[in-house]
């Protein structure tokens, strides 16, 4: 095939040379032999810098992709409907299939599981997030028979089952954001703990005195007790399994911070929350909201908490996620000023 010929010392000048004038034959290696490069070339052109020559280049080897998998499989229409919503937890990869892809959802996933090395099994969703605790229902289509994983965020391992706790691997940026915002010494409290995401990583990434956790879906609670013992934050971290309506009232001490991760109903809970955190002392609230919503809602919650006796300042409203098209979780920093 056809290739220019360069030194070792014009390499960098011809390769820019080769790219700005899309010459550059990106299916094939360059190769070096001796003191000279050899680049692939599209067409044959002339140089002060290089030679074109007759010169046999090896063919770069083709990155699978899922359309390259699945091109045999599935028809051109049902490639355009596959899954775009992906997540990753642990080893399971999580994937939303179109009802119109549930004859070749078998195929997909076989699919998916060999072009991730790092996968062991593939489920896709069944249910949403739903009920008291707001956990979901899913499905295995490949690999590993197993719903149960241990996912690694920011140095911390997080052991949990799919199907019996809430978690969502996309709010690893927003657990680390509120970490950053931790000051020396505060006690903070963690409502909705679930497996615990939300207590390893402060207690890992923030300079937080203590840290109480209140879940009262008892597997999250378990696996959130399991997680503090494996990652040895037993002297930061300590969970209660109940109900934040029951639990926080009997509680005698008050906290710096209070975090609210439960986006459906969080609003509903503020007075508990209100009740426990200390003057000029933060309360991070999630909602999920259409973006048309979002001014108002910071409207509700300020009336909210005026009704309840507290004046409120919000220091920060922060998109942490897209739930749905348009619609987004949404957390709010709450500043209490009195």
């Amino acid at each position: 095939m056809l290739a220019a010929k360069t030194k070792l010392k014009n390499a960098q000048k011809v390769k820019q040379f080769l790219l700005d004038k899309y010459l550059l034959d990106n299916d094939y290696s360059l190769k070096k032999k001796r003191n000279f490069l050899y680049y692939p070339l599209k067409k044959t052109v002339e140089h002060k810098l290089f030679e074109v020559v007759d010169f046999e280049l090896e063919l770069k080897p083709k990155l699978e992709t899922i359309e390259s998998l699945l091109e045999k499989k599935l028809t051109v229409e049902e490639l355009k409907m596959m899954p775009h919503s992906q997540e990753v937890v642990g080893d399971i990869l999580i994937l939303e299939i179109p009802s119109k892809l549930e004859k070749k959802e078998k195929v997909i996933g076989e699919a998916y599981l060999k072009l991730h090395k790092n996968i062991l099994t593939v489920v896709k969703k069944t249910d949403i997030h739903s009920g008291a605790f707001r956990t979901r229902g899913v499905e295995i289509l490949a690999g590993e028979n197993k719903k149960e994983t241990v996912h690694i965020e920011s140095s911390v391992k997080i052991k949990l089952d799919l199907e019996k706790t809430y978690f969502s691997a996309r709010l690893g940026h927003e657990r680390l954001r509120i970490a950053k915002q931790v000051k020396l010494g505060e006690n903070v409290l963690v409502m909705f703990s679930g497996s615990s995401p939300y207590p390893l990583i402060l207690a890992k990434h923030s300079p937080v005195n203590k840290i109480v956790g209140v879940e009262l879906n008892p597997d999250a609670y378990n696996f959130g007790v399991q997680n503090v013992r494996m990652n040895k934050l037993g002297r930061k971290v300590s969970l209660i399994n109940g109900d934040v309506r029951e639990v926080l009232p009997k509680m005698n001490e008050k906290f710096d911070r209070i975090l609210m991760p439960l986006p459906k109903t969080g609003e509903e809970f503020l007075d508990v929350a209100l009740e426990r955190v200390v003057k000029g002392g933060i309360v991070h609230l999630y909602a999920f909201l259409n973006e048309k919503e979002i001014e108002n809602y910071s409207k509700k919650i300020i009336d909210k908490c005026k009704e309840l006796g507290y004046n409120v300042e919000i220091v920060n409203v922060v998109k942490c996620g897209q739930h749905a098209p348009y619609t987004f979780r949404v957390c709010y920093d709450l500043k209490i000023v009195n």
